[in-house]
């Protein structure tokens, strides 16, 4: 979920996700760790898109600068094999499939 303050885009939008997800950069209320969408960084230019894309690339790679959940994270670097085993657990109880 994207919300849009009504300053923007001077003010950055900010991403939760409603989902429950098992990643060092989400915490357990969905807020995601996205330098791009912090005061410091962001730029009235920077297209909703953009952020998608932030987002889906912070997901998708983990980045060690972007950590929300220090435990996971070092779940993750030290034991990966572990890490997956409950992110695909996490994913199993908590996703909802997709529409074909």
């Amino acid at each position: 979920e994207l919300n849009f303050s009504p300053h923007h885009p001077l003010e950055p939008p900010s991403a939760t996700l409603r989902t429950p997800i098992y990643h060092p950069s989400v915490d357990l209320e969905g807020r995601v760790c996205q330098p791009l969408t912090t005061h410091v960084h962001w730029e009235p230019t920077t297209r909703a898109v953009q952020v998608l894309q932030d987002l889906l690339l912070q997901l998708d790679s983990p980045d060690p600068q972007r950590v929300l959940r220090p435990d996971v994270a070092r779940e993750l670097q030290e034991r990966p094999e572990e890490f997956r085993r409950r992110a695909e657990e996490h994913t199993r109880l908590h996703a909802e499939l997709r529409p074909d």
